[in-house]
C-alpha cells in the first residue's frame, strides 16, 4: 500500500494534478485583476471531474464541465473597458466570488536584472513611491521559480498600485504601465516576471525552439529530459519493480531520477514563471534582457525569434506585441561582443509586431544597472502607443540606419525614424562615427547633419567604403532626433 501511495505522489506531482475536493482557480485569476479588453478571455481552473462550472461577469454567463483530470476552461466574449466588476464562478459544491475586476490593457514584463530592478532602486525613489497612487494600475508579481515542467500556478496576487505595493515592483514595468495609463486613460494590468542574471533560453518554451531551425536541437534535448509520459512510465515501471521485490523478498530498487531544470536551463523559467499565467489574455510583452548572452552575436537573434514565437504560441496570440530594450553600454571588456548583440537586437525588428527602445544615452559604462528606468519604460510605451493604440502624433523610435551612398570622398547615411529632424543631443559635434577605406581600417570621422541624413568623411580617406556608428561598448553617442530619442548603433561592413 505504501508503494502505491509513493507512486501516486510521484505521478500526480509531475502532472500537477490532484484530487480536488473543491473549486479552484489559478492565482492570476483573482480579485483585483485586469482583463484584456476587446479580446476573447480564457478563464480556467480545477474542480471534481464531471462537475458543471458556471462563470458569470458583466452580463455574460458561460458554462462548461470539468474533464476527467479535473481541469475546466471557458472563453469569455470580448469585454469593453470598464469596471469594477464582480465575477462569480460556481459549481455544485462550491462558489467563488471575485471582486474589483477591471477591463483594460494587460502586459507581461520580463527579462533579467534590469527588468527586475525595483522602483525603490531607480532614480528619485522617494518621490516616485510617494506618488504611485494609481488604483487602476494593477500589479501581479510572479515569484522566482525554475521548474522542470510547466507550472499551473504561482504564489502571487493582483494588487493595486500604491506607495505600499510599488517599491519592490519592476521599475521599467511600472514606468511603462504608468505612461500607458496616462495616455490611454484605461486600466492597466502588469504581470512582472523577471530574474537577474538569467539568459534568454530559460524563458523560452519548447515550441519556440521548435520554430527556429537552428534551435530545434535544444527542443529535442529538453524533450528527452522532461517528457512527462516517459517520466510517468519510469515511475510506473519502478512501482512494479518494487512490488516484485517485496513479493520476492529482494532489496527494493532505487526510484527513478526526476529531471530537474534550474534557472539556467532552457525552458526552466518559462515553466516556473510564465506558464503559471498562461493562457491569460494579454496585449503584449516588454522584454529587457541580453546582458547574460553578450558574446553570442547573431545567434541571439535566433534566440529572440524563438522566444517571441514561443510566447505567441502559448498565449494563443499570433499578434502578441513584443517590445524590447537594446541593452545599454557597459564595460564588458569583450571587444565587439556588445555591439554584436546590438546588431542581433536590431535585426529582430524584422520580426512583425516588434519594437526596440534604444538607451545608449541613459547607460553607465561603470554600472550594468542604469538607474534611469523612467526613460526606458517611457520609450517602450511609445512603441505600444504608436503600434497598438493608434497614436499618430508621436515619434516612437530614435533614428535607425536605413542606407548609405558613397559620394566622392564622403558617405551619406540615411535613417528611418528621424522624427522632426536630426540633432546633436548635447549641441556638440556628432560623436562616435568612424569611416574606413578599402583596407577596412576605421578612423574617427567628421559627421555633419544634412537634412535627414548624416554625411561622414575623414581627411585621410579619399575613397571611403564603410561607416560605423557607436560601435563600441563604451560609447555615449549624441546623434538623436529632435524628440530626444537616440540613434541606434550600426555598422555597414559585414551587415
Amino acid at each position: 500500500m505504501q508503494t502505491k501511495n509513493i507512486t501516486l505522489i510521484i505521478i500526480f506531482s509531475l502532472l500537477s494534478l490532484s484530487a480536488h475536493a473543491r473549486l479552484e482557480l489559478p492565482r492570476v485569476i483573482s480579485s483585483n485583476m485586469v482583463l484584456q479588453r476587446d479580446s476573447v478571455t480564457p478563464i480556467w481552473g480545477q474542480d471534481d471531474p464531471g462537475n458543471q462550472v458556471t462563470v458569470s461577469i458583466a452580463g455574460q454567463v458561460k458554462k462548461t464541465k470539468a474533464l476527467e483530470n479535473g481541469k475546466w476552461a471557458i472563453n469569455l466574449e470580448p469585454l469593453k473597458v470598464g469596471g469594477p466588476y464582480e465575477m462569480k464562478i460556481a459549481s455544485p459544491d462550491d462558489e467563488i466570488i471575485l471582486s474589483n475586476i477591471l477591463v483594460g490593457e494587460v502586459w507581461v514584463c520580463s527579462g533579467q536584472s534590469n527588468m527586475e530592478w525595483s522602483v525603490k532602486a531607480s532614480n528619485n525613489p522617494a518621490e516616485e513611491i510617494s506618488n504611485a497612487k494609481f488604483p487602476n494600475i494593477r500589479l501581479f508579481h510572479v515569484p522566482k521559480k525554475a521548474s522542470s515542467f510547466p507550472e499551473s500556478d504561482c504564489n502571487a496576487s493582483w494588487k493595486e498600485c500604491s506607495p505600499e505595493n510599488i517599491p519592490n515592483f519592476s521599475a521599467v514595468a511600472y514606468y511603462f504601465g504608468r505612461h500607458l495609463h496616462d495616455e490611454l486613460k484605461v486600466p492597466i494590468g502588469l504581470i512582472g516576471s523577471a530574474w537577474g542574471g538569467t539568459r534568454i533560453e530559460p524563458w523560452t518554451p519548447v515550441s519556440g525552439f521548435d520554430s527556429v531551425p537552428s534551435l530545434r536541437g535544444v527542443a529535442d534535448k529538453v524533450r528527452r529530459y522532461t517528457n512527462l509520459d516517459q517520466v510517468v512510465d519510469r515511475a510506473q515501471r519502478w512501482a512494479e519493480a518494487v512490488k516484485r521485490a517485496v513479493d520476492e523478498g529482494r532489496r527494493i530498487p532505487s526510484p527513478p531520477q526526476i529531471p530537474k531544470l534550474n534557472h539556467g536551463n532552457p525552458t526552466g523559467l518559462y515553466n516556473g514563471m510564465i506558464a503559471p499565467v498562461v493562457p491569460f489574455s494579454v496585449k503584449g510583452a516588454i522584454w529587457y534582457q541580453g546582458e547574460s548572452n553578450v558574446g553570442e552575436g547573431m545567434a541571439y537573434h535566433d534566440k529572440m525569434k524563438a522566444l517571441i514565437s514561443g510566447w505567441r504560441d502559448v498565449f494563443n496570440n499570433d499578434d502578441l506585441s513584443f517590445y524590447y530594450v537594446q541593452i545599454a553600454p557597459y564595460r564588458y571588456n569583450k571587444g565587439e561582443a556588445l555591439p554584436d548583440i546590438w546588431k542581433a537586437q536590431t535585426a529582430t525588428l524584422n520580426v512583425p509586431g516588434t519594437g526596440m527602445a534604444v538607451i545608449t544615452d541613459v547607460g553607465n559604462v561603470q554600472d550594468i544597472h542604469p538607474r534611469n528606468k523612467q526613460d526606458v519604460g517611457k520609450r517602450l510605451a511609445l512603441w505600444a502607443l504608436a503600434k497598438d493604440y493608434g497614436k499618430k502624433d508621436i515619434t516612437f523610435s530614435g533614428p535607425l540606419y536605413k542606407s548609405m551612398a558613397i559620394e566622392g570622398n564622403k558617405i551619406r547615411v540615411s535613417f528611418n525614424n528621424t522624427g522632426t529632424g536630426l540633432v546633436s543631443r548635447d549641441g556638440n559635434e556628432l560623436s562616435d562615427f568612424m569611416i574606413s577605406g578599402s583596407d577596412n581600417k576605421f578612423l574617427p570621422a567628421n559627421a555633419l547633419i544634412e537634412g535627414q541624413d548624416v554625411v561622414v568623411s575623414a581627411d585621410a580617406i579619399s575613397s571611403p567604403k564603410n561607416v560605423r556608428f557607436g560601435w563600441d561598448e563604451l560609447v555615449n553617442p549624441n546623434l538623436s532626433n529632435k524628440e530626444g530619442l537616440p540613434a541606434s548603433p550600426f555598422k555597414t561592413d559585414g551587415l
